[in-house]
């Protein structure tokens, strides 16, 4: 059984590196919605409602007014660097442990240890990662106990939200992790997988616009490697309310002083490749002083093998592929991202995602 590289919500959005070859010269845009670099600019309708910070507060919780989202990753507008909103994963766990504990697979995680076969010779490989997040913030105007977090926990729910995104339910059995001794690092210590009152789910994601053809590009240019990069992103992930008990310890997280109402988090546990993990995370609470609304926190993180933006050197041989930096898909800086997805590249998506939630939750 040949290996895939597990890991996310949805998150192989380097997926299609190689087929940005002949556009990364190009350059990238730059998005007038956000003001961030990128090749896909944000509809207006989800622009006017987001509003990018630095950094989110307390205090946004009683000055916030239903229907506008604060958004905040690590990306620095003016940065050069092509890495620019991506953090090692150890660094991270340092510099921010409450929020590495939150969007990890589990709260101890750390960087897969395995064996590896290539050719018939067996060696040990340590993997580190890197890894984007962006958090989101918003106000309903109705009270916490008011919002059935379950009616969001489910397939349909999940298909609104993303609706080129494909889903079916996964029997806890057939989780890749549970059943492949090979995939075994990624089990959770504490429990199986989908055994904490989640749902398993099996998700697929089509490529859109170019990438396609750029993904039969790179595969013809294969330097000499058995492995094809595949033009759709397929993932697992476990959907769940988190427990009571569980939850009621975010509020480290978002710093907000009032009681966790509810929390809902989908974790993609296994990615066909490029990717380790990612995670989606909400968090409701009452708003200070006013229980007739509920603030949401949201997260979402997605850990991507460092070795998959270390590939420019090895591409250079090749005259179609000089160029080439995944990492300019990922974070959406390619003239080839399209769509509002994940072919849109991690920030718009991540965007869109956060915003269809908000609207979700109102509507519900």
């Amino acid at each position: 059984m040949s290996r895939h590289f597990p890991a996310t919500l949805l998150f192989a959005f380097a997926l299609a590196g190689p087929a940005h070859a002949q556009e990364a010269a190009k350059g990238a845009t730059t998005g007038a919605a956000t003001g961030a670099t990128t090749g896909v600019p944000m509809p207006a309708a989800i622009s006017e409602r987001v509003k990018d910070v630095a950094a989110l507060s307390p205090a946004d919780a009683t000055t916030l007014k239903p229907g506008t989202v604060l958004f905040r990753d690590s990306r620095e507008t003016a940065s050069t660097n092509p890495e620019n909103g991506l953090i090692a994963f150890e660094a991270w766990r340092k510099a921010r442990p409450a929020e590495a504990a939150a969007l990890s697979p589990w709260p101890n995680y750390s960087e897969p240890d395995y064996v590896q076969t290539v050719n018939g010779v067996t060696k040990q490989r340590h993997e580190t990662l890197k890894v984007y997040v962006a958090e989101g913030r918003f106000v309903v105007a109705k009270p916490a106990s008011a919002i059935d977090l379950s009616a969001f926990a489910n397939l349909d729910f999940l298909a609104r939200m993303d609706p080129v995104i494909r889903h079916k339910r996964l029997e806890p059995a057939d989780a890749t992790p549970t059943k492949d001794p090979a995939a075994s690092f990624a089990k959770r210590p504490d429990r199986p997988w989908c055994g904490g009152g989640g749902s398993c789910i099996e998700s697929r994601y089509d490529l859109e616009g170019k990438l396609p053809l750029g993904v039969k590009l790179a595969n013809k240019l294969e330097l000499g490697s058995s492995k094809k990069i595949a033009e759709f992103v397929s993932f697992q992930s476990e959907l769940r309310v988190l427990p009571p008990a569980e939850a009621a310890g975010l509020t480290a997280l978002t710093r907000i002083e009032t009681p966790v109402a509810g929390g809902l988090e989908q974790t993609i546990f296994w990615v066909n490749q490029i990717l380790r993990f990612g995670k989606f995370l909400a968090v409701l609470q009452p708003v200070p002083n006013d229980p007739n609304a509920t603030v949401v926190t949201t997260y979402m993180a997605l850990a991507i093998k460092a070795d998959v933006l270390d590939r420019k050197q090895e591409y250079a041989r090749v005259p179609v592929l000089k160029n080439l930096l995944p990492v300019q898909v990922l974070m959406g800086n390619s003239s080839f991202n399209t769509g509002s997805s994940i072919s849109a590249g991690v920030p718009t998506y991540a965007r869109n995602r956060i915003v269809a939630f908000a609207d979700a939750l109102a509507k519900k």
